[in-house]
């Protein structure tokens, strides 16, 4: 008897092959569907690079600057989606060039909501609109907190044991499971040679904390000794994976940055150091007026020092203020100019704010960006620096 093709309609965009041997799961599935290439020109190198305290695009020297939209793979004709959707096209005319978009390229997104098939075409189209405006991406495979895939925590366990194993992504939809290992090798292997790949992420803030009852709230996790062991050893194992199938593409570590269980104070460096990673993060939330966040021990300044003793950049891949009813916007815009600014005389590698919705509340008091804040001038100003 015949088997229902859990790939369903995954022609759109379906030209990219899948370049390695650890996808098979996905490559022979894709293949019976006829979704697959059998085009076999080497992948392109990637256009971006890092050194020891920076970026390179096509060889220059290169400081980004950007946006999370963290909904643009969101599809509401075929996937269950992950916030509003989102014109590609708009949106990637009205950014400055070049910029960089991180946003979610979860495996729950790859699945029609109605017929629980595989349908990459979405995700595909996030790759192709950043092309069409000659434009950057940051995908993050996967969410810490679950957030837009299953809702469930990925505690230490998961980075121990199960991120490779058969429970690690739930069967969504109806659809045939994939681990996190599994959409890893998908991912890359699909969209690895894009032409608008600035980067991966393999894990948005990753937190090896141990839940102490079903709700796993965050006030209630422990953080066990071994903590920063087993978020090294994740880094190490999934980022060798990853590089198996992309060599050239940065990954990027999608560490918060702020003390969060296992990378902690020193264990930040530790991480840091990991062969599985290219480039170090943290997220900016901190108080108006104070352009270099935290304390002494989990603050900017020193991610900054830890970045430098590795010779890697490090990014602050999330900068965010509120505003709308409680905040002029324009006044947002000038803080976060002067505050990144002051970033990066200090050492930074570039900033990406937070976050793009294409129906901003400006009524309410949000971290929301929309179409014409001004703090996407900003982002030009700043991209146009020396």
């Amino acid at each position: 008897m015949s088997r229902p093709n859990p790939f369903g309609r995954c022609a759109p965009g379906g030209r990219r092959p899948v370049r390695t041997v650890m996808a098979l799961f996905v490559t022979a599935a894709v293949l019976i569907a006829g979704c697959g290439s059998t085009d076999t020109t080497p992948p392109r190198g990637s256009r971006v690079e890092t050194t020891g305290d920076g970026f390179l695009l096509d060889g220059d020297t290169w400081w980004p600057t950007g946006l999370n939209a963290y909904q643009l793979g969101t599809d509401w004709t075929v996937n269950k989606g992950c916030g509003a959707q989102v014109d590609l096209d708009n949106y990637f005319e009205a950014l400055p060039d070049p910029s960089i978009t991180r946003f979610d390229l979860y495996s729950a997104m790859a699945v029609d909501k109605e017929s629980g098939l595989i349908d990459f075409g979405p995700l595909d189209a996030v790759f192709d609109a950043a092309e069409r405006h000659d434009q950057f991406v940051v995908p993050v495979l996967a969410s810490g907190e679950g957030a837009c895939e299953d809702l469930e925590f990925k505690d230490r366990d998961w980075y121990a044991d199960e991120w490779d194993g058969p429970d690690a992504v739930p069967n969504v939809a109806g659809a045939q499971a994939m681990t996190y290992a599994q959409w890893l090798d998908t991912a890359v292997g699909r969209w690895g040679d894009r032409s608008s790949l600035a980067g991966w992420e393999l894990m948005g803030e990753p937190e090896t904390s141990t839940c102490v009852d079903d709700s796993c709230e965050w006030q209630d996790r422990t953080c066990p000794e071994d903590a920063a062991a087993v978020l090294r050893a994740f880094f190490d194992e999934a980022g060798a994976r990853l590089r198996a199938i992309d060599p050239d593409t940065p990954v990027w570590a999608g560490l918060a940055g702020g003390g969060q269980c296992g990378a902690q104070g020193q264990e930040y460096e530790f991480i840091a150091g990991s062969d599985g990673i290219d480039v170090l993060d943290y997220h900016d939330y901190g108080p108006v007026g104070v352009p270099i966040p935290g304390d002494s021990d989990n603050g900017l300044a020193r991610r900054i020092t830890q970045a430098k003793a590795v010779g890697k950049p490090l990014i602050v891949a999330e900068v965010g203020q509120e505003a709308g009813s409680c905040r002029p916007l324009d006044a947002r815009a000038t803080d976060l100019e002067t505050r990144v600014e002051a970033q990066r005389a200090a050492g930074t590698a570039g900033a990406l704010f937070w976050s793009f919705v294409p129906d901003p509340r400006t009524d309410q008091c949000t971290l929301d960006i929309g179409p014409s804040d001004p703090l996407l001038t900003v982002v030009g100003s700043l991209q146009g620096q020396s």
